[in-house]
């Protein structure tokens, strides 16, 4: 453990996880040091003070030191709102009342409890009633003994503390605090003169308090933590009935639960801040919220704005500051918004009537030393300023310019923010001319908008135009030429540099659409030549050839896999398996199998199978893409997977059909189509996607025409900055979701937990997890970094993806054969069982042909071995009818 605080003094669990080991070995001395130190650091839990506070007051009876304990009471009563604390704290005065003022002592703390958790709804009623046992016990020492008339000064002090218990019990009775009725009864009981009316009508007014709180009670009863939405909901009845006191237990109540959540704070801090505007109420609050939550920058603004306001020494504001710079902010950003508001307020400081001060000096140094810090420390830590438009010299310019009148100040400041990158920008050119305008001379104006003509690249027209207007209202005949020859150069060489960017751009997109079309004709040549050498043999059986055409599933889904039919030397029964086996169709309605016979009759056979399937397919009912969904991804081992997908989907509405694909060899591919009763079950279905299946995810995407919807990307992640999720890398394999669930909840609101995986379903080491805000996942990320998960050591960072190249990128200029399907042969090439339909009197030769075939030249005939399927200019693909009429009418 120490070793790892040594490195981290800011690892919280490292804190606890010490105490605990060292209670457990008694070492009671190095336990309290322990102790000591986690407090200097964080507010301590509930449960960690009573430990704490348990164990010193045991010391303390073998060596009494009472105020050792007070003031670690005191301590513990400042980080939360804790009713068991103030009461164990009551309690142990108890045992000091027999010293000097014991007694005021314990009247003193006892009040302090009810004022701060007298109000809290389920455990303020245990410290009302310590508060009047306490006062019993009292009672009971100063009554006489049965039959002692008592003297003047005792029934004096009789009446006096019959009197405190009778306040105690009208007080407590005023308040809305659950099972009151009891405590009302018991006062019946105790008052020998009954309830007075005033009584009995705050009674019943707290009693109708109570039951318009009591929803909101039992809601934070049975509600899982951290129960932020029925405390707010609790906070949002509160801030409407308008009671300052019980809106301030409430969030107390919330923020005990609570601690991490920078956004409760920062709503509590607000309200302080505005409504009940108590100095050290307010102060302590915000100091309990950077306490808490120290890695949150907008609290620490708060906190130096609410110093200011309550006139706080320039100490204590200076020393939060530093505080806040070593808290460990996550953005760059951060800083650069914490040194604006701390130079505002040395800003509001400085009298600047007089020439120099000492808070003028202080203003400039802390000027300085802020752009040192962002050079020297922030920029090393985030690669970046946080600050590109350098928004903090610019502030400094204009105080220069304004307060100080020191112009050549300031226009140092601007040189040297031009320096950094911002002379291309025409807005930045603008801002100090109008900063020259208002406080410098024409002189510097005019030099300003020669240098912005010159060095603008983003709007070099609008600098160009408002120099012209300048020169217009100010300038001289020279100074207009002068004007108007530097824009018309500048403009000139500006239009030629974008010809030249332009015709460039023109240039790569043509080469690259030739290189695009010398690959398709390569494809085509090649696939033609290997369709000669494939051709009819000398005493051989003709082999099988492999048709282009593109799978009809739907007019408006993705384009499926390529099928292959059988030419007219296939059997009948080969044809039937083909189509019915295989491809899981079922054969055209009245088809029946005939006998093997001749050629034509088996060519018959399969015109009227494919014009039967062709009227299958070109029904409306079989091929709704609303209605349909695609699967991918699936094991191809998978057995009966139409069986198996229709158990899965069966759920998110009735199944019209499962169309499992299959290749030529009768094996699953991996993908399939779902097509549903109604539109409404595809939303139902896509949120199974990532479902495993047999140890591998399942995509589940809707049908989508690629060819129109070219853009369309299924699974499209993000690839900005999300800073409400992190990434965690370096996971052991076996880690499961569940058990990274249960390692990031404790720090907030989960949301989505993803773990990244191959193809196969097996794990890469990585995750992706989502939280309910970004101030949880920067808390995770500070917690979590470092720490070790099963036998590695976790790395942990907000979410922020490595942006896609440009050839991945929706839009971009891909080779044109990269679009083009693949075509899935077996590991052994192509298989003989893959058939054309393409009689061998049409095949084509890869020359070109102007033999006339049957009446038709030959380059009308749609061959496959010129068809690209993927080309919009060439020829449609052939459909099952046109192969059938080629058949027929040979």
């Amino acid at each position: 453990m120490l070793p790892r605080l040594s490195i981290n003094a800011f690892d919280y669990n490292c804190h606890v996880d010490l105490i605990k080991l060292l209670k457990q070995e008694g070492e009671l001395f190095r336990l309290r040091k322990a102790r000591q130190k986690m407090s200097e650091l964080f507010p301590l839990t509930e449960e960690i003070w009573l430990d704490w506070l348990k164990d010193e007051i045991r010391l303390t009876e073998e060596e009494p030191n009472r105020e050792k304990v007070y003031e670690l009471f005191e301590r513990a009563v400042k980080d939360y709102i804790c009713p068991d604390i103030w009461l164990e704290y009551a309690q142990y005065s108890i045992g000091g009342m027999g010293s000097p003022g014991g007694i005021d002592k314990v009247r003193s703390i006892f009040e302090r409890a009810v004022t701060a958790v007298g109000l809290h709804m389920t455990k303020g009623q245990t410290v009302w009633e310590a508060y009047r046992e306490f006062e019993n016990a009292i009672l009971s020492t100063v009554q006489p003994p049965p039959g002692r008339i008592p003297s003047r000064e005792e029934q004096e002090l009789l009446n006096t503390q019959l009197e405190r218990i009778h306040t105690l019990f009208r007080r407590q009775l005023a308040v809305p605090l659950m099972d009151m009725e009891a405590t009302y009864a018991e006062y019946e009981e105790w008052s020998e003169h009954g309830v007075s009316d005033t009584v009995i009508h705050q009674y019943k007014k707290a009693l109708q308090q109570m039951e318009k709180c009591k929803s909101f009670e039992e809601s934070l009863l049975v509600a899982e933590p951290p129960k932020l939405a029925e405390y707010q909901a609790y906070i949002d009845f509160e801030l409407k009935e308008g009671d300052p006191a019980r809106i301030q237990i409430t969030f107390e109540r919330t923020l005990a639960e609570n601690c991490l959540v920078p956004d409760m704070w920062a709503k509590y801090t607000t309200y302080l801040d505005r409504q009940l505007k108590v100095r050290d109420l307010v102060l302590s609050t915000h100091e309990r919220a950077v306490r808490n939550c120290p890695w949150t920058m907008g609290l620490w603004k708060s906190y130096l704005l609410a110093l200011e306001r309550h006139g706080a020494d320039h100490q204590v504001v200076s020393d939060v500051f530093e505080k806040a710079l070593n808290a460990g902010f996550i953005q760059a950003t951060d800083y650069v918004e914490i040194w604006q508001a701390y130079l505002d307020y040395l800003r509001r400081r400085v009298d600047f009537s007089k020439e120099s001060s000492k808070e003028l000096e202080e203003l400039r140094g802390a000027f300085s030393r802020s752009l040192d810090y962002m050079k020297q420390d922030v920029e090393e830590r985030f690669g970046e300023s946080g600050d590109p438009s350098c928004i903090i010299m610019q502030i400094w310019a204009r105080i220069e310019a304004l307060h100080c009148k020191n112009m050549q100040k300031a226009r140092e400041l601007w040189d040297s923010i031009m320096t950094k990158g911002n002379a291309k920008y025409a807005n930045m050119w603008l801002e100090y001319y109008n900063l020259e305008r208002s406080y410098g001379d024409s002189v510097h104006c005019r030099k300003a908008l020669h240098r912005a003509v010159q060095c603008t690249s983003d709007y070099p027209e609008h600098v160009c135009e408002v120099l012209l207007t300048f020169e217009r209202v100010e300038g001289s005949l020279e100074d207009w030429d002068i004007a108007v020859q530097k824009t018309e150069t500048r403009l000139n060489r500006i239009n030629e540099q974008r010809a030249k960017v332009a015709e460039k751009e023109a240039n790569l997109a043509r080469q690259e659409e030739e290189r695009a079309e010398q690959r398709r004709k390569a494809k085509s040549d090649k696939k033609a030549q290997k369709k000669v050498q494939k051709g009819t043999r000398f005493g051989e059986k003709r082999k099988a050839e492999q048709d282009d055409y593109q799978d009809e599933w739907n007019d408006d889904s993705e384009q499926a896999p390529k099928r292959h039919r059988g030419n007219g030397d296939q059997t009948t029964e080969e044809y039937m398996e083909t189509e019915t086996g295989l491809f899981g169709r079922n054969a055209p309605p009245g088809y029946k199998p005939a006998p093997p016979g001749t050629k034509k009759d088996q060519a018959a056979a399969v015109a009227a199978a494919a014009a039967g399937q062709r009227h299958n397919d070109d029904k409306p009912e079989l091929r709704n893409d609303n209605s349909s969904v695609f699967i991918s991804n699936l094991a191809y081992t998978l057995e009966e997977p139409e069986t198996k997908l229709r158990t899965l989907f069966e759920t998110c509405g009735p199944i019209k059909q499962i169309r499992p694909v299959f290749s030529n060899r009768g094996s699953f591919k991996g993908y399939c189509y779902v097509q549903f009763e109604s539109p409404v079950s595809v939303a139902e279905a896509l949120k199974l996607d990532r479902r495993e299946v047999e140890g591998r995810p399942m995509f589940v995407s809707p049908c989508v025409d690629k060819n129109k919807n070219p853009d369309f990307k299924v699974f499209k992640y993000n690839t900005s900055m999300e800073k409400h999720k992190i990434f965690i890398s370096g996971l052991p394999f076996s880690c499961t979701k569940e058990q990274l669930e249960e390692i990031c909840k404790i720090h907030g609101t989960i949301k989505e937990v993803r773990l990244v995986t191959y193809r196969s379903g097996k794990p890469k080491g990585l995750a992706y997890v989502e939280f309910g805000d970004e101030t949880q996942a920067s808390q995770a990320v500070l917690k979590m970094d470092g720490m070790e998960v099963g036998d590695n050591k976790i790395s942990v960072a907000i979410s922020n993806p490595p942006r896609r190249n440009l050839m991945d990128k929706p839009g971009s200029s891909r080779p044109t054969t990269d679009m083009m399907p693949r075509q899935v042969f077996g590991s052994r090439g192509r298989g003989r069982t893959q058939l054309s339909l393409l009689p061998r009197s049409l095949h084509r030769q890869s020359g070109a042909v102007s033999k006339v075939e049957n009446g038709t030249t030959a380059e009308q005939v749609p061959a496959a071995a010129s068809v690209s399927v993927n080309a919009p200019s060439e020829t449609k693909p052939l459909s099952n009818s046109d192969f059938a009429k080629m058949l027929l009418n040979k």
